[in-house]
């Protein structure tokens, strides 16, 4: 191998050899390449045999070196996709994972393209509220967190992809919501207990302890937007939570204790208990 002037084969093999603490080698590899590059990731295999200039080639080691030190993907590129997506994402949020795209397809299975009034509770990265709205363009979707760097960045990633009907603003779950009714409210909340092992592995230690952990065995964010919904739900709205895979009995109860009707939970492609919704019965 000519580490001197590799080829894209060459540099890709490298990187494989050195990213033995990933289980994600090979991905990781090609995403991070191809940001160096510009290029997709169709181009790695139609030109394998490219030489890297200098520039491009030091610039890949550097971010291998650092994904080596565990530095998320995600924050060494800047951007990661979400649903049809791409995202940018900074240390303030949490990473979108594939997981919670089951938020979005729950929601959209709920409602039509008739226009009504969503919520995602604690944005982010806008990731949830922006999906919503790059399918059903009749729906009117706002997005808060309590981060004001978050709401920053997700007003940046509405204008970055031409979204920039939804609306963000600074609020600590519903402290800053008025009286205004929702037809939907969906969140994927803080819910690991804050001495979870899962604590000190892969990129979940650059990211912000506050967009993950939660009181109470992880349910303390879980408990209050449960039982404070019903005042912002419209009669038959619904109210979807992504939460741990342990906590979805938890989550039932909650709902159930609160007044919703049919709680109901869902699993992830791995099997795993992920998304509980239930529906605030009408009342007439």
């Amino acid at each position: 191998m000519r580490l001197d002037s590799p080829t894209i084969q060459d540099a890709l093999q490298w990187a494989r050899s050195e990213l033995t603490c990933s289980d994600s080698a090979s991905l990781d590899a090609r995403v991070l390449l191809c940001h160096c590059l510009q290029v997709s990731a169709v181009y790695l295999h139609t030109w394998p045999e490219k030489l890297l200039d200098e520039n491009t080639w030091q610039q890949f080691q550097d971010l291998i070196r650092k994904r080596v030190q565990g530095l998320p993907v995600a924050h060494l590129t800047g951007t990661r996709d979400f649903w049809t997506l791409s995202l940018t994402v900074n240390e303030h949020t949490l990473i979108p994972r594939p997981e919670t795209e089951l938020l979005v397809e729950t929601a959209l299975s709920l409602f039509d393209d008739t226009p009504i009034d969503a919520l995602d509770l604690g944005t982010g990265t806008g990731a949830i509220a922006l999906a919503l709205a790059s399918e059903r363009q009749s729906w009117t979707v706002t997005g808060v967190d309590r981060i004001d760097q978050s709401v920053e960045l997700a007003r940046l990633n509405a204008r970055q992809n031409n979204l920039e009907q939804v609306r963000f603003f600074a609020s600590n779950w519903f402290d800053a919501i008025d009286q205004h009714r929702y037809s939907l409210i969906i969140s994927n909340p803080p819910y690991v207990e804050p001495h979870s092992p899962y604590l000190t592995q892969g990129d979940v230690r650059f990211e912000p302890l506050s967009a993950l952990t939660a009181e109470d065995q992880g349910l303390a964010d879980l408990r209050k937007i449960i039982s404070q919904a019903s005042q912002y739900l419209v009669d038959s709205g619904w109210l979807l939570l992504e939460h741990g895979h342990a906590q979805g009995q938890a989550v039932r109860d909650l709902m159930q204790q609160a007044g919703f009707m049919g709680s109901n939970t869902l699993k992830d492609l791995a099997g795993l208990d992920r998304v509980t919704l239930g529906q605030w019965p009408d009342m007439v």
